[in-house]
């Protein structure tokens, strides 16, 4: 009956909801006098009759103006509740007012039961047909838990229940006096009942839903929730909401700030601001994990050009894509050049920057996967390196007044060409600050970058979700880690805080274990960990060996005495450099090592300069290895390649 009725074409199910309201007005008259009177067979004559008709007919319009018959019953808000309270309003005036004029005596109180009555039976049939409606597909839902009682949550829950998919059952609040109360219909418990609640709720996911400024310790309740083994969740936050990025409703895995378990760092947006406003910037890069988010973040802060630099087509397509329409709609009224382009091409650099008169270069392009650069020691050398070289050249050429360089944590004491050419790349920004007062020169060294190409988090939950195992290197293995979007504030927060040659790094609090990392994912996606104790558990993790060039302790500092910076979370290095005439001795050297293709020579270059860098291993670049054992190639004993006739 049910189906048959919501299969209706939408005029159908309108006059049916008139009709239904017709009877209903008419018994709230009938009701409302038989009340008052006290009489249980109450008969009216023709006159009330007449007055009963008119006053629902003028009702029934009143409902139509109203729009109370286009909303549909589903979905039924607060909004047509409010209809239809001024709706009987009016139909309760109208009753004294057809009353008085046609000179039909109603006694005074039955005007105001008959809008009692009148709300009763038109919203209530309402609600009925909502149950009705709506229950069969609620018991299909899944039953969740929403932690966070506050506006947030509540929204969640209202939008979780007009949804196809999940059904709240249960609030989660930190507020003990909130225990046992009711909110919107659905209990309330403490979360630290939370696992006795669970099994008796049924609760199959459970919500993170909290509010913006909540102060709940995410780490301690992430602690808490791992040991159910139900999948945890969350909801966008209210900037997407805001910016229309996401709707309440958009249910996806713990953000990898719930993962890092401490507060992002927070930059100092006014000094930001004022670095970028109307400026002319550069990002090298720009389609990149870092340099995408640098240009995201940048061009809020409206610079007049934004300069979007990078080799790879596709990866330039998407972020200018992007950018223009962030500028479309949110009105910045920013110039994009999207412009592709190598920084090992010096000249092409140097002419950028002239045209659109730069300002400020945020250097971001680099090979940073620690094995693939092992496999690739000359790419890595002349991208890393030279490149550096050439882009900081350009911008001195081009008078360009700020550049700053992305540095790694690899960059300290080293034990991979990929690290170490990052740390060379810092010593000729020193180098170059040291020798000239144009340009100004500064460096940002961090950490791994969660969510970024090549991170272990959406490795992990690709694992996860495909059934494992989950793959971690090694037991023991420690990493420092950071967001995308904070390893770009403090980018920017360093590149308007350096005057010449600085190195800023993070105060990232405590690093974190991978293998730690792993187990804590395979939990809050619901799932149980297989091991020698518990063999029927659902994803094993499985330790792969370390990979070439990677260790297993990661740091950020190579000096001991790090410097205080106007930002509390910011500290900048003081580290070890180069003579400028050492710097040029190092970079011709290891130029002509590049160029002979001689990757043992580029090692030991690296090695000799004031890198801290100590191979862990021979050199594992695949065309090292594999080129003596091809025919026509032959390497000599000073690493030079000679080709012969096959």
């Amino acid at each position: 009956m049910i189906e048959k009725f919501l299969g209706l074409p939408r005029v159908h199910k309108r006059i049916v909801s008139v009709v239904s309201d017709v009877l209903v007005l008419f018994f709230a008259i009938w009701a409302a006098f038989a009340l008052r009177l006290e009489q249980e067979l109450w008969m009216p004559n023709r006159d009330y009759i007449i007055v009963a008709a008119i006053t629902v007919v003028f009702t029934i319009t009143v409902f139509i103006r109203l729009g109370l018959y286009r909303a549909v019953i589903r979905f039924l808000g607060d909004k047509a509740f409010l209809t239809i309270i001024y709706g009987v309003f009016a139909s309760a005036l109208a009753l004294i007012v057809v009353g008085y004029l046609l000179q039909v005596p109603i006694p005074r109180s039955v005007p105001i039961i008959y809008g009692a009555l009148a709300f009763i039976f038109v919203s209530g049939s309402r609600l009925g047909v909502r149950m009705l409606v709506n229950h069969p597909h609620q018991r299909n839902k899944e039953a969740v838990a929403i932690i966070g009682a506050g506006e947030t949550g509540m929204a969640l829950a209202s939008a979780l229940r007009q949804g196809p998919e999940y059904k709240p059952v249960v609030f989660v609040t930190f507020d003990r006096a909130n225990h046992k109360s009711m909110i919107d219909g659905l209990p309330v418990i403490r979360i630290d009942l939370i696992a006795k609640n669970m099994a008796k709720y049924n609760v199959q996911r459970i919500l993170l839903a909290l509010d913006p400024d909540s102060k709940v310790d995410r780490k301690k309740l992430l602690k808490q929730l791992e040991p159910l083994s139900i999948p945890v969740q969350t909801v966008p936050s209210v900037s997407e909401l805001v910016a229309g990025q996401a709707r309440i409703n958009d249910i996806r895995d713990l953000e990898i700030e719930d993962l890092l378990g401490r507060d992002p760092v927070r930059p100092d947006t006014a000094i930001v601001a004022e670095s970028l406003f109307q400026k002319s910037v550069m990002v090298t890069g720009a389609g990149g994990s870092i340099g995408s988010e640098l240009c995201r973040q940048i061009i809020r802060h409206k610079p007049k050009t934004l300069v979007l630099f990078e080799q790879s087509e596709f990866s330039l397509y998407a972020i200018e894509r992007e950018l223009q329409a962030i500028n479309r709609v949110e009105g910045l009224g920013v110039e994009l050049h999207p412009l592709m382009g190598s920084v090992v091409h010096r000249r092409r650099c140097e002419v950028i920057m002239r045209t659109f008169d730069v300002q400020t270069v945020y250097h971001a392009a680099a090979y940073k996967h620690v094995p693939l650069v092992e496999h690739n020691v000359i790419e890595g050398v002349q991208n890393n390196v030279f490149g550096t070289v050439h882009a900081a050249e350009a911008a001195i050429a081009a008078g360009v007044e700020r550049f700053v360089l992305i540095s790694t944590d690899k960059a300290v004491r080293p034990t991979n060409v990929m690290g170490a050419s990052k740390r060379m790349a810092e010593l000729v920004l020193q180098g170059l600050a040291d020798r000239q007062d144009k340009t100004v020169f500064s460096m940002v060294r961090f950490g791994n970058v969660l969510g970024s190409s090549g991170s272990v988090v959406p490795l992990f939950r690709d694992q996860i979700r495909d059934g494992g195992p989950v793959t971690v290197t090694h037991p023991d293995i420690i990493r420092y880690f950071m967001t995308i979007p904070e390893a770009s504030q403090l980018v920017l927060q360093a590149g308007s805080m350096g005057v010449g040659g600085e190195v800023f790094v993070l105060d990232m609090g405590e690093p974190v274990k991978i293998a730690d990392l792993a187990r804590k994912m395979i939990h809050l996606m619901g799932l149980a960990e297989k091991t020698e104790d518990e063999p029927n558990g659902d994803i094993e993790v499985v330790f792969s060996g370390l990979r070439p060039g990677e260790k297993l302790y990661e740091e950020l500092l190579i000096g001991d005495n790090p410097q205080g910076t106007s930002h509390p979370r910011i500290m900048m290095a003081r580290e070890v450099s180069m003579s400028p005439g050492d710097l040029d001795i190092a970079l011709q050297e290891l130029l002509s090592a590049s160029q002979e293709f001689n990757c043992s020579r580029v090692v030991k270059i690296l090695s000799a300069a004031p890198t801290g860098f100590t191979p862990s291993e021979e050199v594992a670049d695949l065309v090292w290895q594999n080129g003596a054992q091809k025919p026509g190639i032959e390497i000599s004993e000073s690493g030079k390649i000679r080709r012969f006739p096959v």
